[in-house]
């Protein structure tokens, strides 16, 4: 597959530009990427993933672009090439592209993640953001910013966000007598309602205990859940 290039000449009666500059606010993010985006991943950059000979690919840009707004919001890989063919905010962060320009199939993500791992400078999606967050002042040394997302195809959850996804889930298949039977041995304090990482004390022993007892207890449905 060769280096497929995004364009850079638009036709004005079909450009995303004219719609979206005076309704997307010059400091969001779809904003910052339609100024930065040709300096941030032009398409040499990525031109060691390629080679000379095949058909085009996607142009690097764009897929860039969309991995950067993928993490932003959320989005699995299907989500994320759905809202590039019919968003126009995505089309005018990636250049300002045409509203009727082509849209791409959410594997061309897979494989760009995986032609990144392979090659000699596999964070450099991240690195071109975190050296723009760094010239804007929004980084400092003891902030912690981590490109897995950018990179991973699936949502990496840490430990207790696991757990506490696990008893929730445990809580809302139970039944009333069952769920009030598990709130007894349940005690961390924690309600399991929101999604949210509760504040935990981790140099106090109660509620270190508590979270051990409640692991076990995530610990216990998430290996029913993959059986």
């Amino acid at each position: 597959m060769t280096l497929g290039r995004a364009p850079r000449q638009t036709d004005l009666l079909r450009s995303t530009v004219d719609y979206c500059q005076d309704r997307v606010p010059a400091d969001s993010i779809y904003g910052v990427l339609h100024r930065e985006c040709f300096a941030l991943f032009p398409d040499e950059m990525f031109a060691d993933l390629f080679t000379d000979v095949g058909r085009r690919s996607v142009p690097p840009m764009i897929v860039a672009v969309v991995m950067v707004l993928q993490r932003i919001e959320g989005l699995s890989d299907r989500e994320a090439v759905d809202r590039f063919a019919f968003d126009a905010r995505w089309k005018y962060a990636a250049g300002g592209l045409h509203f009727d320009y082509p849209g791409f199939v959410h594997t061309v993500l897979v494989d760009m993640r995986a032609r990144l791992a392979r090659s000699a400078r596999p964070e450099r999606v991240f690195e071109a953001v975190l050296d723009v967050a760094r010239q804007a002042g929004l980084v400092g040394r003891k902030r912690v910013l981590d490109s897995t997302p950018l990179y991973d195809a699936v949502a990496t959850m840490d430990t207790i966000t696991l757990i506490r996804s696990a008893i929730r889930g445990l809580l809302a298949a139970a039944d009333a007598e069952q769920a009030a039977r598990l709130r007894v041995v349940i005690t961390s304090g924690d309600d399991y309602a929101s999604t949210a990482k509760p504040q935990i004390d981790w140099d106090g022993a109660t509620r270190s205990r508590a979270w051990r007892v409640n692991s076990q207890i995530g610990g216990r449905q998430c290996r029913m859940c993959s059986s």
